[in-house]
Protein backbone atom coordinates (compact mmCIF):
# COMPACT_ATOMS: atom_id res chain seq x y z
CA UNK A 1 0.00 0.00 0.00
CA UNK A 2 1.49 3.41 -0.74
CA UNK A 3 2.04 6.03 1.52
CA UNK A 4 -0.46 8.30 1.01
CA UNK A 5 -3.19 5.61 0.46
CA UNK A 6 -2.01 4.40 4.27
CA UNK A 7 -2.32 7.93 5.36
CA UNK A 8 -5.86 7.93 4.04
CA UNK A 9 -6.61 4.88 5.69
CA UNK A 10 -5.23 6.23 8.87
CA UNK A 11 -7.47 9.40 8.60
CA UNK A 12 -10.86 7.72 7.86
CA UNK A 13 -10.29 5.47 10.92
CA UNK A 14 -10.26 8.54 13.45
CA UNK A 15 -12.25 11.12 11.65
CA UNK A 16 -15.44 8.94 11.38
CA UNK A 17 -18.39 8.63 13.63
CA UNK A 18 -17.73 5.48 15.08
CA UNK A 19 -14.48 4.00 16.24
CA UNK A 20 -15.57 -0.05 16.53
CA UNK A 21 -16.72 0.24 12.79
CA UNK A 22 -16.54 3.73 11.23
CA UNK A 23 -18.86 5.10 8.74
CA UNK A 24 -18.28 8.16 6.55
CA UNK A 25 -19.95 9.86 3.85
CA UNK A 26 -20.01 12.83 0.70
CA UNK A 27 -15.95 12.53 1.13
CA UNK A 28 -15.55 15.50 -1.67
CA UNK A 29 -17.47 17.99 0.42
CA UNK A 30 -15.19 18.94 3.46
CA UNK A 31 -11.83 18.62 5.43
CA UNK A 32 -11.36 14.97 3.55
CA UNK A 33 -11.95 17.09 0.33
CA UNK A 34 -9.32 20.00 0.59
CA UNK A 35 -6.04 17.36 2.36
CA UNK A 36 -6.58 14.40 -0.49
CA UNK A 37 -8.75 16.70 -3.62
CA UNK A 38 -6.66 15.47 -6.46
CA UNK A 39 -6.11 11.36 -5.85
CA UNK A 40 -8.84 10.87 -3.51
CA UNK A 41 -11.31 8.45 -5.54
CA UNK A 42 -8.20 6.59 -6.49
CA UNK A 43 -7.27 5.92 -3.11
CA UNK A 44 -10.37 5.13 -2.47
CA UNK A 45 -10.56 2.49 -5.09
CA UNK A 46 -7.22 0.72 -4.11
CA UNK A 47 -8.46 0.76 -0.37
CA UNK A 48 -11.98 -1.36 -1.56
CA UNK A 49 -10.36 -2.92 -3.86
CA UNK A 50 -8.17 -3.86 -1.12
CA UNK A 51 -11.26 -5.03 0.73
CA UNK A 52 -10.59 -2.46 3.77
CA UNK A 53 -13.36 -0.27 2.94
CA UNK A 54 -16.68 -1.00 1.77
CA UNK A 55 -19.28 0.94 -0.39
CA UNK A 56 -23.34 1.13 0.89
CA UNK A 57 -25.48 2.91 -1.62
CA UNK A 58 -28.72 3.84 0.62
CA UNK A 59 -29.18 6.77 -1.60
CA UNK A 60 -28.50 7.83 -4.70
CA UNK A 61 -26.16 10.07 -5.39
CA UNK A 62 -24.36 9.79 -1.94
CA UNK A 63 -21.06 8.61 -1.33
CA UNK A 64 -21.47 6.41 2.13
CA UNK A 65 -18.28 4.24 2.91
CA UNK A 66 -17.64 1.48 5.60
CA UNK A 67 -13.78 0.64 7.24
CA UNK A 68 -14.24 -3.02 7.21
CA UNK A 69 -12.49 -5.21 10.03
CA UNK A 70 -9.76 -5.53 7.97
CA UNK A 71 -9.52 -2.38 7.27
CA UNK A 72 -9.63 -1.40 11.39
CA UNK A 73 -7.02 -3.25 11.59
CA UNK A 74 -4.40 -2.33 9.18
CA UNK A 75 -5.32 1.28 10.64
CA UNK A 76 -4.34 0.78 13.50
CA UNK A 77 -1.17 -1.02 12.85
CA UNK A 78 -2.36 -4.41 12.12
CA UNK A 79 -3.75 -5.60 15.47
CA UNK A 80 -6.40 -4.31 17.89
CA UNK A 81 -4.86 -3.82 21.50
CA UNK A 82 -7.81 -3.84 23.56
CA UNK A 83 -8.27 -7.36 21.88
CA UNK A 84 -4.92 -8.16 22.46
CA UNK A 85 -4.69 -7.84 26.19
CA UNK A 86 -8.02 -8.86 26.99
CA UNK A 87 -7.12 -12.96 25.46
CA UNK A 88 -6.97 -15.84 28.03
CA UNK A 89 -3.76 -17.21 28.43
CA UNK A 90 -3.17 -20.59 29.64
CA UNK A 91 0.05 -20.29 31.73
CA UNK A 92 2.13 -22.27 29.24
CA UNK A 93 5.37 -20.57 27.84
CA UNK A 94 5.97 -21.03 24.12
CA UNK A 95 9.56 -21.00 22.90
CA UNK A 96 11.67 -21.60 19.60
CA UNK A 97 15.00 -22.26 19.90
CA UNK A 98 17.55 -22.81 16.86
CA UNK A 99 21.21 -23.17 15.87
CA UNK A 100 21.56 -21.81 12.58
CA UNK A 101 25.21 -22.43 11.35
CA UNK A 102 27.32 -18.60 10.93
CA UNK A 103 27.24 -18.96 7.10
CA UNK A 104 23.50 -18.94 6.93
CA UNK A 105 23.70 -15.76 8.53
CA UNK A 106 20.69 -14.30 6.52
CA UNK A 107 18.70 -16.73 7.17
CA UNK A 108 19.22 -16.35 10.89
CA UNK A 109 18.53 -12.40 10.85
CA UNK A 110 15.26 -13.16 8.59
CA UNK A 111 14.21 -15.60 10.99
CA UNK A 112 14.56 -13.30 14.09
CA UNK A 113 12.83 -10.35 12.62
CA UNK A 114 10.03 -12.86 11.93
CA UNK A 115 9.70 -13.38 15.49
CA UNK A 116 10.37 -10.04 16.17
CA UNK A 117 7.54 -9.06 14.03
CA UNK A 118 5.14 -11.23 15.32
CA UNK A 119 5.66 -10.43 19.20
CA UNK A 120 8.15 -12.90 20.26
CA UNK A 121 10.27 -11.82 22.79
CA UNK A 122 14.17 -12.47 23.02
CA UNK A 123 15.66 -14.17 26.09
CA UNK A 124 18.80 -14.67 24.00
CA UNK A 125 20.07 -14.72 20.44
CA UNK A 126 18.56 -18.02 19.52
CA UNK A 127 16.04 -18.48 22.36
CA UNK A 128 12.30 -16.76 21.63
CA UNK A 129 9.40 -16.89 23.67
CA UNK A 130 5.62 -16.17 23.44
CA UNK A 131 2.64 -16.52 25.70
CA UNK A 132 0.43 -17.42 22.30
CA UNK A 133 0.04 -21.16 20.61
CA UNK A 134 2.56 -21.73 17.80
CA UNK A 135 0.68 -23.96 15.39
CA UNK A 136 0.83 -21.79 12.72
CA UNK A 137 4.88 -20.93 13.42
CA UNK A 138 5.35 -24.76 13.46
CA UNK A 139 4.44 -24.44 9.69
CA UNK A 140 6.02 -21.54 8.63
CA UNK A 141 9.58 -21.61 10.74
CA UNK A 142 9.75 -25.49 9.98
CA UNK A 143 8.39 -25.92 6.29
CA UNK A 144 9.24 -28.86 6.26
CA UNK A 145 12.73 -28.70 5.49
CA UNK A 146 13.69 -27.84 9.06
CA UNK A 147 15.03 -30.68 11.60
CA UNK A 148 15.12 -30.75 15.64
CA UNK A 149 18.72 -30.36 15.19
CA UNK A 150 18.24 -26.54 13.69
CA UNK A 151 15.18 -25.59 14.77
CA UNK A 152 12.69 -26.55 18.21
CA UNK A 153 9.46 -25.10 19.47
CA UNK A 154 8.82 -26.29 22.93
CA UNK A 155 5.66 -25.28 25.45
CA UNK A 156 7.12 -24.94 29.07
CA UNK A 157 7.04 -23.65 32.31
CA UNK A 158 10.01 -22.56 34.21
CA UNK A 159 11.46 -24.84 36.69
CA UNK A 160 13.75 -23.01 38.85
CA UNK A 161 11.81 -20.40 40.45
CA UNK A 162 11.73 -18.03 37.78
CA UNK A 163 8.45 -15.68 38.34
CA UNK A 164 6.40 -14.90 34.82
CA UNK A 165 7.38 -11.03 35.53
CA UNK A 166 10.72 -12.05 35.43
CA UNK A 167 10.13 -13.45 32.37
CA UNK A 168 8.81 -10.90 30.61
CA UNK A 169 11.41 -8.69 31.68
CA UNK A 170 14.04 -9.93 30.35
CA UNK A 171 12.26 -11.10 27.11
CA UNK A 172 10.85 -7.93 26.04
CA UNK A 173 12.90 -4.14 25.88
CA UNK A 174 9.49 -2.35 28.14
CA UNK A 175 11.89 0.15 29.11
CA UNK A 176 12.05 1.08 25.22
CA UNK A 177 8.31 0.50 24.57
CA UNK A 178 7.50 2.98 27.32
CA UNK A 179 9.88 5.69 25.88
CA UNK A 180 7.94 5.56 22.70
CA UNK A 181 4.66 5.91 24.05
CA UNK A 182 5.44 8.94 26.19
CA UNK A 183 6.82 9.94 22.67
CA UNK A 184 3.17 9.30 21.79
CA UNK A 185 1.46 10.68 24.43
CA UNK A 186 3.46 14.31 23.97
CA UNK A 187 2.20 14.42 20.26
CA UNK A 188 -1.42 13.65 21.41
CA UNK A 189 -0.73 16.60 23.61
CA UNK A 190 0.29 19.14 20.97
CA UNK A 191 -3.12 17.84 19.00
CA UNK A 192 -4.39 21.60 17.39
CA UNK A 193 -7.91 22.62 19.36
CA UNK A 194 -11.11 25.05 18.09
CA UNK A 195 -12.33 24.92 15.15
CA UNK A 196 -11.21 24.55 11.47
CA UNK A 197 -11.99 27.52 10.18
CA UNK A 198 -9.36 28.22 7.55
CA UNK A 199 -6.88 26.22 4.70
CA UNK A 200 -3.36 27.06 7.31
CA UNK A 201 -5.67 25.45 10.04
CA UNK A 202 -6.55 22.31 8.06
CA UNK A 203 -3.17 21.97 6.59
CA UNK A 204 -1.54 22.07 10.63
CA UNK A 205 -3.63 19.53 11.68
CA UNK A 206 -3.01 17.21 8.75
CA UNK A 207 0.84 17.48 9.92
CA UNK A 208 0.08 16.62 13.54
CA UNK A 209 -1.77 13.32 12.10
CA UNK A 210 1.02 12.56 9.84
CA UNK A 211 3.39 13.07 13.41
CA UNK A 212 0.70 11.22 15.50
CA UNK A 213 0.46 8.33 13.29
CA UNK A 214 4.26 7.95 12.80
CA UNK A 215 4.38 7.63 16.46
CA UNK A 216 1.58 5.07 17.10
CA UNK A 217 2.69 2.84 14.47
CA UNK A 218 6.39 3.32 16.47
CA UNK A 219 4.94 2.46 19.62
CA UNK A 220 2.76 -0.49 18.90
CA UNK A 221 4.49 -2.45 16.36
CA UNK A 222 7.56 -2.54 19.06
CA UNK A 223 4.90 -3.82 21.59
CA UNK A 224 4.11 -7.07 22.02
CA UNK A 225 0.90 -6.42 23.49
CA UNK A 226 0.81 -9.21 26.12
CA UNK A 227 -2.29 -10.77 27.75
CA UNK A 228 -3.42 -8.36 31.06
CA UNK A 229 -2.06 -10.46 33.52
CA UNK A 230 1.47 -10.56 31.92
CA UNK A 231 1.60 -6.64 31.54
CA UNK A 232 4.18 -5.15 33.45
CA UNK A 233 3.40 -2.40 36.50
CA UNK A 234 4.93 0.44 34.69
CA UNK A 235 2.91 -0.17 31.31
CA UNK A 236 2.46 2.66 29.53
CA UNK A 237 0.48 1.32 26.76
CA UNK A 238 -3.28 1.28 27.94
CA UNK A 239 -2.95 4.85 28.77
CA UNK A 240 -1.78 5.84 25.72
CA UNK A 241 -4.00 4.30 23.78
CA UNK A 242 -7.44 5.58 26.16
CA UNK A 243 -5.57 9.13 26.24
CA UNK A 244 -5.42 8.38 22.03
CA UNK A 245 -9.40 7.37 21.81
CA UNK A 246 -10.02 10.89 23.53
CA UNK A 247 -7.72 12.80 21.88
CA UNK A 248 -8.89 11.28 18.05
CA UNK A 249 -12.69 11.60 18.81
CA UNK A 250 -12.14 15.22 19.50
CA UNK A 251 -9.87 15.62 16.65
CA UNK A 252 -12.33 14.17 14.22
CA UNK A 253 -15.29 16.34 15.36
CA UNK A 254 -13.13 19.04 13.87
CA UNK A 255 -12.18 17.84 10.73
CA UNK A 256 -15.80 16.91 10.58
CA UNK A 257 -16.69 20.86 10.82
CA UNK A 258 -13.95 21.95 8.45
CA UNK A 259 -15.44 23.16 4.83
CA UNK A 260 -12.42 24.21 2.42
Amino acid sequence: MQPKTQELLHFLLWSAQRLMRPTFRNLTDSYESWAYRNRLLLQLGRLEKGGLIERERRIRGDRVYRLTEQGRLSALGGRDPQSQWAREWDGQWRMVLFDIPTERNAHRERLRRYLRARGFGCLQGSVWITPDPVGSEREILAGGQVDVGSLLLLEARPAAGESDDEIVEGAWRFDEINSRYTQLLEVLERCPSGRILRVDAAQAMREWAAEERAAWLAAVQLDPLLPERLLPRSYLGRRAWQRRQEVLERAGEQVRDFRG
